[in-house]
This record gives C-alpha cells, structure tokens and sequence, in this order.
C-alpha cells in the first residue's frame, strides 16, 4: 500500500491549561474525505489549523507525503487549500476583485475561472458589487468559489456550509466527494450531517479525549 497523503502521529495540544487532544494518531489517503467532529470546544478549528501550519502550539509530528512537514512545507503549501471558519472576503472590494486576489496570492488558484467560479456559486451578476452591499450568504459563497477555482489536492475546510441554503450545500457536498474522486483529499469541519457519495470517514475528538 501507498504511503498516506497526510499523516498525524502522536498530536498533542493544550489550551489554557486543558489538554483538546493527546495522542492524536489518523492518516488520511487520496480519495478520501475525513471529517472531524466534536462539541464546541473539543478543538476542531485548532486542530484544522494545526494541520495547516497556521499555529505551533502543539507537540507530535505531521508527514506530507511521508516527509516532515516543516521539512516539505513549500511542496504542501502549494498542494493546500485553506478555507477557514471566517469567510476572509475583503468587504470594500467586489467579488471579481476578492478572487483576483486570492489567485494572486495562491499559485494553486486559477484566475481564468473566476467568472466561471463566481457562477457556480450563483453569484452571477454580483460580480462587480461591493462585498459590504451582499448578505452573508453571498459573501460566503464568494469565498466558497475559490473551490471550483484551484488546483490544490488537500483541501482543508472550517465549516464550509455555514450561511449556506440547502440548495448549496448540496451542491458543494457533489462538489466536494467529486473532488476526493478525481484524486483529491478533504479535511472539514461541519454541524451539517453529511449526505455525499463516496467514501467518508469522521474522526471524533470527545472519543480520543474519553480514552486519556
């Protein structure tokens, strides 16, 4: 068998003198879709960015490809896509704006797709309105967007349906088993009860924090 994708072993982290999660072993395979439950609190979003490199607080080891991944970091940064728990959209700037500089920013992104990206996401004919003047639904679609925009093979996603109506997040549950079966990888957060086809496995961290 191939080596993992990403894999996590031993994963400890503390926050504000409690321990979230000790001992933290899974490894995730391309085609696979991991979602991470628990109550609020339990360190879902920390874990996320954990496995991002956004934050250092932790002790254990995470393998890219079967590298360190502070050794890889400049091959698994340009394989991620980050969707954070906020929607990051820059209020003052339009959506066909937002995407441009989000593609500027990630090489992972394809700017060619913006307006093809911003109508999938039904935001066709808001591509030249100010961020500040759409609901907080298109703004979050406006962030979703970048979903049919890149070319990342981990995608790593914080409550990816929040804001969303059920047409929506049906359409980004396709969106999304599609992207594990074309040979993509997907990491998330979610209070939605999944429906997707395909492959899915949920890692509970109340359960690991039963077994310390």
């Amino acid at each position: 068998m191939s080596e993992p994708l990403l894999e996590v072993r031993q994963l400890l982290c503390e926050r504000d003198d409690r321990v979230l999660f000790e001992n933290l072993d899974f490894s995730l395979n391309v085609g696979e879709v991991l979602q991470i439950e628990g109550t609020n609190g339990s360190g879902k979003t920390t874990l996320l960015r954990i496995l991002c490199g956004l934050t250092s607080h932790y002790e254990g080891d995470i393998f890219w490809h079967g590298e360190l991944r502070t050794q890889a970091r400049e091959a698994f940064n340009r394989s991620l896509l980050y969707f954070g728990h906020q929607p990051g959209v820059k209020a003052v700037l339009t959506p066909l704006e937002n995407l441009h500089w989000y593609s500027a920013m990630h090489p992972s992104m394809d700017a060619s797709r913006v307006l093809w990206a911003l109508e999938q996401v039904g935001l066709r004919g808001y591509e030249d309105v100010p961020c500040h003047m759409l609901s907080a639904g298109q703004n979050r679609r406006v962030s979703l967007a970048r979903l049919y925009m890149n070319d990342a093979i981990l995608w790593i996603l914080d409550e990816p349906f929040t804001a969303i109506d059920k047409q929506g997040v049906a359409q980004q549950e396709a969106l999304i088993a599609q992207h594990a079966i074309n040979g993509g990888a997907v990491i998330l957060t979610t209070h939605h009860e999944l429906t997707m086809p395909g492959p899915l496995r949920r890692l509970n961290l109340d359960q690991v924090r039963e077994t310390l």
